[in-house]
């Protein structure tokens, strides 16, 4: 029996590695029209060895001292330049999720279910979220308060689900769902708890191994569904695990 698990669990995380991020909704893309820039490999290059012998080039000249305020003028501090309004760092994203509460995203799943794939790659890229395997049909639930703002389908994710949070910092993103729940439109607001959808193999998912691809993305200035920074929603869902026993008693 002991050996049977193992096997079943081995083909499951074999068919997992099928299921790749939602590429185009994790870029962080600064300005309306602007395309994330990508560097090949073969661009960067150590800088050549001098032969022996030869004389060593010249240090770079020194930047120039600051200028000196006149007497009775504020001093001039220089200043960083300030970040686009698009981009948010990662510990941003982190501390937010960390200060929110939330619900499993999968009933009925506890601690021992959850897995870290956040950092796995898939397809050649990173995953960027965690996989959460549960039977065709279980219930998706909300994990937070917010709006509705997206029913999309994709080739990667299938059948997905956007939404924001209360503050419209985070958008969370559930994917290959097997259906939604009926009566769900775009701009409703969610409760904690409510059910959205089934847990299924659409998009690229392997048939075989129905399961939840659940991401968080910190957005911009602008809150739009398909730009964010990735956040592992792993910390954040493992303490929201461990609450829950004593939150039930």
């Amino acid at each position: 029996m002991r050996r049977a698990a193992w096997t079943c669990a081995l083909l499951a995380l074999l068919a997992l590695q099928a299921c790749e991020r939602e590429p185009v909704r994790t870029a962080v893309v600064s300005g309306p029209n602007a395309l994330p820039a990508t560097v090949p490999t073969a661009a960067v290059q150590a800088p050549p060895v001098p032969p022996a012998g030869a004389q060593a080039p010249d240090a770079p000249a020194a930047m120039p001292p600051a200028p000196m305020a006149a007497p009775g003028q504020p001093a001039v501090i220089a200043q960083a330049p300030p970040m686009a309004a698009d981009a948010a760092p990662a510990t941003d994203g982190d501390a937010l999720l960390a200060a929110r509460s939330l619900l499993l995203p999968v009933q009925g799943m506890v601690a021992g279910d959850l897995s870290d794939t956040y950092g796995q790659g898939r397809g050649g890229g990173a995953h960027e979220a965690i996989d959460i395997l549960a039977a065709r049909g279980t219930p998706v639930l909300a994990v937070d308060d917010g709006t509705l703002v997206k029913l999309f389908t994709s080739v990667p994710g299938g059948l997905t689900l956007y939404q924001f949070d209360p503050q419209n910092k985070l958008a969370y993103y559930y994917a290959h769902l097997d259906r939604y729940a009926p009566g769900l439109k775009e701009g409703m607001l969610l409760k904690r708890g409510d059910l959205v959808g089934y847990v299924g193999s659409t998009g690229n998912a392997a048939a075989n191994a129905p399961h939840l691809h659940f991401a968080v993305f910190r957005m911009g200035a602008q809150p739009q569904w398909w730009k964010g920074t990735p956040v592992n929603p792993y910390p954040a869902l493992r303490r929201a695990a461990d609450l829950q026993p004593l939150l039930n008693r």
